[in-house]
């Protein structure tokens, strides 16, 4: 006798209503999400208002020019490289290095040219370094 075998029903889950959900939850985080837009930050230098009551007798001041010049207590250096402002720098601080050590720098000198200068005062073992600002008159102050 043969026996007629018996149609065997596919396994399937049915996805139908997961897809659903998903779908749902999509929609739901994109309404919730805030969309921020990335600003641009403005920035704007401090200007710096008071007297200077600090002597300029006993300190190093570096002044750097509108083409990256470097001069030392007055005296201009023969280039700009960071080396001869190093040794520049320690030939002056041979003594004392708690002098107070003053940057100036011009407005449109780079700033790696500042960098530079702040980084040769650190080799050298400054610690009290200070910057240059504009009064908002104009002059000058060193702090």
């Amino acid at each position: 006798m043969k026996f007629r075998r018996q149609a065997r029903k596919e396994d399937h889950i049915d996805v139908t209503n997961f897809i659903d959900v998903l779908l749902l939850l999509l929609i739901f985080f994109m309404v919730a999400t805030t969309m921020t837009k990335e600003g641009h930050l403005k920035l704007e230098l401090p200007q710096a208002v008071g007297s200077d009551d600090a002597p300029k007798v006993n300190r190093i001041e570096v002044i750097i020019d509108q083409k990256g010049g470097y001069s030392l207590n007055g005296q201009a250096l023969i280039n700009s490289q960071s080396e001869t402002l190093l040794r520049a720098i320690e030939k002056l601080a041979i003594s004392d290095k708690k002098t107070p050590f003053v940057v100036t720098a011009d407005a449109n000198v780079p700033y790696q040219a500042v960098v530079t200068v702040m980084e040769a005062a650190g080799q050298t073992g400054f610690a009290n370094l200070q910057l240059t600002t504009k009064l908002p008159g104009g002059a000058a102050k060193a702090p």
